[in-house]
């Protein structure tokens, strides 16, 4: 069976460690009551393995949490947490493996914060700059430029949901001139960044290449965070996600994220206002004219 990661496997996980951690249990005695292996709890507790809702339940109360209503809340991270088959249908099938969680994370997540050079980040690009990025590439594995487009721009739909995550990005003034396409392309792509950032759940901020930076800044470290809510005792789950040549990393824990946290207050303090920000996208904008 194919391990796939989703965004209630992450937070079950999650929760399953804070009752061992409030009870003082360690991975081999939970080994041995559930009858398998330390490195398979390990698996558990990090999103990868899957577990049924009745050993889930059988598992908290040995640990000596019975409250009912605490009892619902891990049977509700627990259901569809797999999403087996999901991911092997339709546009779906052009998310890699590695996308996949990221993708189920965004759907899931209140709160997304991104750096990005070089490139509009997937959420902010309009439907003609990613034609203009995937025009390029084969068909391959029955995926056709369609497939490609459409998992990209579906990934906005979280704008439109009840109760929306809200979305900070600071943008290199390299992702503003590098062109993909055209300046037909790159005009549309303007107006449409320029539209979001009017969003009242939507924030953009620019970072001017003139703009003075400390020492300390990761200009150059393109990153994101996102904080996803639990309704469990463990309080929110926060992950840092980078990303490098054939290298995805999910980050969770707490030195690591705030490693990332306080290199997003220096770029957010160094980048322009987002008033700033606007009339500089404007004021770029109007050079594709």
């Amino acid at each position: 069976m194919t391990t796939v990661r989703t965004a209630k496997k992450l937070l079950l996980g999650r929760e399953i460690a804070n009752m061992m951690k409030a009870t003082d249990t360690t991975q081999v005695e939970v080994a041995k009551f559930m009858e398998t292996s330390p490195s398979r709890v390990n698996g558990l507790l990090a999103g990868q393995n899957s577990i049924s809702v009745g050993d889930v339940e059988r598992l908290a109360r040995h640990l000596g949490f019975t409250e009912e209503k605490y009892l619902e809340t891990l049977r509700e991270m627990r259901r569809d947490n797999h999403k087996r088959g999901y991911w092997n249908t339709g546009y779906r099938r052009a998310y890699s493996e590695e996308m996949r969680l990221r993708v189920d994370v965004e759907k899931h997540a209140d709160r997304i914060r991104e750096f990005e050079v070089e490139i509009m980040p997937g959420l902010l690009q309009c439907e003609s700059y990613v034609r203009a990025l995937y025009a390029d590439l084969p068909d391959q594995n029955g995926l056709t430029l369609e497939d490609q487009v459409q998992a990209r721009v579906t990934r906005q739909d979280i704008y439109e949901k009840d109760g929306p995550p809200r979305v900070h990005f600071v943008l290199s003034e390299s992702c503003l001139r590098r062109v993909w396409g055209d300046k037909a392309v790159m005009r549309e792509q303007f107006a449409y960044l320029l539209r979001l950032s009017q969003r009242e759940h939507v924030m953009v901020q620019v970072l001017p290449f003139d703009a003075p930076v400390g020492r300390r800044t990761p200009i150059g470290n393109r990153f994101t965070l996102l904080r996803i809510p639990s309704p469990g005792a463990a309080g929110p789950l926060e992950l840092a996600y980078t990303e490098g040549e054939g290298e995805f990393r999910y980050l969770d824990d707490k030195k690591a994220v705030d490693a990332y946290d306080n290199a997003w207050t220096r770029l957010t303090t160094a980048a322009l206002s987002f008033e700033e920000s606007r009339k500089f996208l404007r004021k770029v904008g109007r050079e594709f004219a």
